[in-house]
């Protein structure tokens, strides 16, 4: 059956791990509304997916999963960065000129990498899935099988956030007005405060 493939058995992991509410998918949203450097946005998440699948397929999943001081670590300064991030979107919620100028400016690429980078290396869970989840069931696989394998996960992760990125234009509509953005940033605070809220209780 083509469900059996390697291939596809590795792009339907893959999107089930990153397709679910996050801080990383939540953030890609709101750059793509505001069409705020979409593209290399897209990519640096996509190719930061791609380079920890190929480590855990190559076995450092192994590694990780032998030092739990090290997730232990990642969660203290992810849980802090979310948090963060979280007061900021209630600011920008609260106050309509931010409002209208997220809505319309294009915003520091340096700004927005650093928290793209911070969003993707600062959570726990992106190392529990691309590199010990997605490294461990690689091995049911042997050569080319298992290259297919982390290629079909590396793919889900390409589609998912260049699907994710540019499909947000077509909410534009919605977003014309400054209540919109409100509700959005409403919205993107409590998902970071109960994303890092999650991750503080699995320490």
């Amino acid at each position: 059956m083509l469900a059996d493939t390697p291939l596809l058995a590795g792009f339907l992991l893959g999107g089930s791990l990153i397709i679910a509410i996050g801080a990383q998918n939540a953030f890609i949203l709101r750059q793509g509304l505001m069409k705020s450097h979409v593209f290399i946005l897209c990519f640096t998440c996509a190719l930061s997916d791609a380079l920890l699948i190929a480590a855990g397929v190559g076995g450092l999943g192994t590694l990780i999963d032998g030092h739990p001081e090290f997730v232990r670590w990642v969660t203290y300064a992810g849980a802090a960065f979310l948090f963060a991030y979280a007061l900021f979107a209630l600011r920008r919620a609260w106050k309509p000129q931010a409002l209208q100028a997220a809505a319309s400016g294009q915003g520091s690429l340096k700004a927005a990498m650093a928290q793209c980078l911070a969003f993707t290396f600062l959570n726990p869970h992106v190392y529990l899935d691309t590199v010990v989840l997605v490294g461990g069931i690689s091995s049911r696989y042997l050569g080319g099988d298992k290259l297919l394998f982390a290629a079909g996960a590396m793919a889900a992760s390409f589609v998912w956030f260049f699907s994710l990125g540019y499909g947000a234009r077509l909410l534009q509509p919605v977003f014309a007005k400054p209540v919109a953005w409100r509700v959005l940033d409403l919205i993107i605070a409590a998902v970071m405060t109960l994303i890092g809220v999650s991750l503080l209780r699995g320490v």
